[in-house]
């Protein structure tokens, strides 16, 4: 009798679990280009107050990295939860269909387990091709995915584009226009009537919500810019190359500087720059303010996972480049948050090393789904109940030189963040031979100033031959 009494209670529970209405939703938001700068992140100078309040009902990590540190290769990696190497993706063109046709996507593992799968924005790379998007990834077609940033104009919403006087996107740009006059307050606006349409749905949902900014061009309502008082930006640290750093670490920096012909702006020009880079900042982050809110309105939070993460991170001048394209930690760092329903010690970031890959694995496990066997990351689960917990020694990115290439690249950067420090190694292409080596030590150069690889030949061999079992 007991055991027909425990079969029936098991049978119950599966049976409750398995109702559509009670496996948890999950909100899974991108941003693009932002760097590890955030209120939460103790940068007090940016006004990010609803990506702050998601933090402090979530788990921050603070050492979470990219593995691609450039938009294509680092959303396909975490897409998939496989490695650009492994992919075989290192550029901007290649779909990652190209390369993997029958890959399972990360919204697509839901939507295999009967999850009503949505995408607004960018979530993948905004390819230009005859593939837009991965349609396989979603159960209907995807919005506001595909198109230029170039494209990301002020429209006026009641009389359309406004007129072409005011239609120049130089890098920064302020105007007196409501949110929606940008991509990111379309997205919102759509994201928020996705979150109505779902919650009528008797049916789990993974809603992807991914935003444009602070993507170049720095362009955003003028209330945002006003937000900031340039005066008071504390002024940047490190303007100039790491000691004994070689040059092929660094880059062109052209997605910035070709606006400047090929020159370093001057410090008034710096200081714009980064005054619309915050500014991109704070209004993306109301838009992700507005999507939450609606969340709360409609009931969904108490049974919905919240992912935050950027694809990458990004240089604002620092070592003297801009944008993206190196395997520094402006590049490399990432901000991510995951809040679920019952979070253990709310609001309690983590300094336990993690990747963009890992996302794949954790959303898998905390929404008890069987996980793929071909993912290459690690669920975050054991960090989320516990933030002291720590699940791997090391975090991974890399990045190919030229950084924008054809065909082939001529070299690679594999880089390998430990707890306490970051060593990257330079190889051949074509022949594997080690052209350079940096090793900076984040004990007591966070700023990754000096590179003191051949300082310490002892620890640098042994960081080598840990880096060489992930990259032999």
């Amino acid at each position: 009798m007991r055991s027909v009494l425990v079969l029936a209670w098991v049978w119950g529970a599966m049976t409750l679990w398995s109702a559509p209405q009670k496996r948890p939703n999950v909100l899974f938001i991108m941003a693009d280009d932002l760097r590890s700068e955030l209120g939460c992140m103790g940068a007090k100078h940016v006004i990010s107050p609803h990506v702050d309040a998601l933090a402090k009902r979530g788990r921050l990590f603070t050492r979470a990295y990219c593995q691609q540190a450039v938009c294509n290769p680092s959303r396909a990696s975490m897409m998939t939860g496989l490695r650009p190497d492994t992919l075989r993706i290192w550029d901007l063109p290649t779909h990652l269909r190209d390369r993997r046709p029958k890959v399972t996507t990360l919204p697509q593992h839901f939507k295999n387990h009967g999850y009503f799968t949505q995408g607004i924005g960018k979530l993948f790379h905004n390819w230009r091709q005859e593939i837009q998007g991965d349609p396989k990834s979603w159960s209907v077609p995807q919005v506001m995915h595909f198109a230029r940033h170039g494209d990301d104009k002020p429209v006026s919403p009641d009389s359309g584009q406004l007129p072409p006087n005011l239609t120049r996107n130089p890098k920064c740009d302020r105007r007196a226009v409501p949110d929606s006059a940008y991509f990111d307050g379309r997205i919102a606006d759509l994201a928020i009537d996705a979150l109505e349409q779902l919650k009528k749905k008797q049916q789990p949902f993974f809603l992807g919500v991914g935003f444009w900014k602070p993507h170049l061009p720095f362009n955003a309502p003028k209330k945002y810019w006003d937000l900031y008082d340039l005066a008071k930006l504390p002024p940047l640290a490190n303007l100039q190359r790491p000691t004994n750093a070689p040059d092929i670490a660094f880059h062109d920096a052209r997605e910035m500087l070709r606006s400047f012909g090929g020159k370093q702006p001057t410090p008034a020009q710096r200081r714009e720059l980064r005054h619309g880079y915050y500014a991109a900042i704070s209004y993306m982050d109301a838009q992700i303010g507005r999507v939450l809110a609606e969340l709360d309105r409609l009931g969904l939070r108490e049974n919905t996972i919240i992912a935050f993460a950027s694809d990458h991170g990004f240089h604002l001048g620092e070592h003297g480049l801009w944008a993206k394209t190196s395997c520094f930690e402006w590049d490399a760092s990432v901000p991510m948050i995951i809040a679920t329903p019952k979070q253990n010690y709310p609001g309690q970031p983590t300094s336990a090393l993690a990747e963009l890959l890992d996302l794949y694995p954790t959303l898998t496990e905390l929404a008890d789904l069987p996980e793929p066997q071909h993912l290459e990351g690690k669920s975050l689960a054991p960090v989320l109940r516990n933030p002291k917990a720590n699940i791997k020694a090391a975090a991974y990115t890399q990045h190919p030189r030229p950084a924008y290439f054809k065909g082939e690249p001529e070299a690679m950067g594999y880089s390998m963040r430990t707890g306490s420090a970051r060593y990257t190694e330079w190889r051949n292409w074509k022949t594997g031979r080690l052209l350079a080596r940096e090793l900076y030590d984040h004990a007591v150069d966070p700023n990754e100033n000096h590179n003191v690889a051949a300082k310490n030949p002892k620890r640098t061999h042994t960081l080598a031959e840990q880096l060489r079992r992930q990259f032999p």
